[in-house]
């Protein structure tokens, strides 16, 4: 390979890489993950045959269908919070009753590794929050509040006559909060 070749494919890695950091900031990737990963030994267990020498170890219970539906349920809702993160407070609390459920159900939550894995995935769906770039964090320090450019605020006469909102209360999608308060 050829010096710019490189240089095109490390630019070009660099831009796929930038582009994930953006959709993983964006939605609760690691609770995704972990549940996602905590369902599959919850499934796999039930049907595995290990063996020891001449010894086949069969760990089939008569749960195995549900050790299943489980295990499932748990991998669909670790993508529903990657690509549905509106929904993460159901996913996580739907997640963490099935990590509980999965001890009873499927071998001691498949071996204890999937219900430890599930349990933290549900746990980090709902806590997660988006990290918002403040705006205006990018500023000079030179520059004083009376820089001359008018404040978004101030920009329209008195009651919205120059046809921007006047709406104190934080809920107008103009402000770019859409109903979330921030507190202090």
């Amino acid at each position: 390979m050829s010096a710019e070749a490189q240089v095109g494919l490390g630019d070009k890695l660099g831009r796929m890489r930038q582009s994930f950091r953006g959709w993983r900031g964006q939605r609760p990737f690691w609770g995704g993950l972990l549940t996602l990963l905590g369902g599959i030994p919850i499934m796999y267990f039930p049907y595995a045959n290990l063996t020891l020498g001449t010894m086949t170890i069969r760990m089939a219970t008569t749960a195995g269908a549900g050790s299943l539906i489980i295990g499932v349920l748990l991998v669909v809702l670790g993508l529903t919070m990657w690509f549905q993160p509106h929904s993460r407070i159901f996913a996580g609390v739907a997640a963490i009753l099935l990590a509980l459920v999965s001890l009873v159900v499927s071998n001691f939550g498949g071996f204890v590794i999937g219900f430890l894995l599930a349990l933290l995935g549900g746990a980090l769906g709902i806590s997660w929050a988006a990290a918002k770039p403040v705006k205006g964090s990018v500023r000079k320090r030179t520059e004083g509040p009376d820089d001359g450019a008018p404040e978004p605020a101030a920009a329209g006469a008195a009651n919205g006559v120059s046809g921007t909102t006047d709406d104190l209360s934080g809920t107008s999608p103009d402000n770019g909060t859409n109903g979330r308060h921030r507190a202090g």
